[in-house]
């Protein structure tokens, strides 16, 4: 897998543009109704790097960490600033945040999952890149310990108990985490007069699947 495990700087990511995006297919039917399917199960996230420079010294750090990944060809860590807890960015994260499994007695492993709920409707986010040392774990309510319960693999978000989970045993997590995305060009057109004079160049970054 093509992938460093780097993040881009959270000072530059700080203050771009980007969020979720989904495909839809619609038909337009003769009776004046839709048909609408998408052949997306998860959504996918894009943003804008170039946003979030302020000085020709952020531009300079940003060459030298598209240059690393050379353009396309590896993918890093990118914290979303919108969205990077099991809870609201405002709040500390628990270990009773967010659902992401059920027990049988035999299982141990369990990816991570985040909830996105509105009204009875409820999609499922997998979690593959948690911040090491930041994520917190429940089984039926107890906080299990991590090392001695549990372990976290932090290059794919999968949990993996000492021992399998009781059988319709709740798993709960709390956590951080950071998206795992690539640039989504191999050039970066950047005038330092342009720049100097508040004219930012577009970066754009795209959401990878791992």
């Amino acid at each position: 897998m093509n992938f460093h495990e780097v993040r881009f700087p959270t000072a530059l990511s700080f203050g771009s543009s980007g969020g979720p995006e989904r495909r839809t297919e619609i038909v337009s039917l003769s009776n004046g109704f839709e048909e609408r399917n998408s052949p997306w199960a998860q959504s996918r996230r894009r943003y804008d790097a170039g946003l979030g420079m302020r000085s020709l010294d952020d531009l300079s750090d940003v060459f030298s960490f598209f240059e690393a990944r050379r353009g396309q060809l590896f993918g890093f860590r990118w914290k979303d600033w919108t969205d990077f807890k099991s809870c609201v960015p405002s709040e500390n994260f628990g270990p009773l945040d967010q659902k992401f499994g059920e027990g049988d007695g035999v299982r141990t492993d369990f990816p991570l999952i985040k909830n996105y709920r509105s009204g009875a409707f409820n999609y499922e986010r997998v979690i593959s890149k948690p911040l090491e040392g930041r994520v917190a774990v429940a089984l039926a309510g107890d906080v299990l310990a991590e090392g001695v319960h549990f372990s976290v693999d932090y290059t794919t978000g999968v949990v993996s108990f000492v021992t399998p989970p009781p059988l319709e045993a709740i798993l709960t997590a709390g956590y951080e985490f950071d998206v795992p995305v690539r640039f989504d060009t191999d050039r970066i057109e950047a005038n330092s007069g342009a720049f100097a004079a508040g004219e930012i160049p577009a970066i754009p970054v795209v959401e990878v699947r791992v």
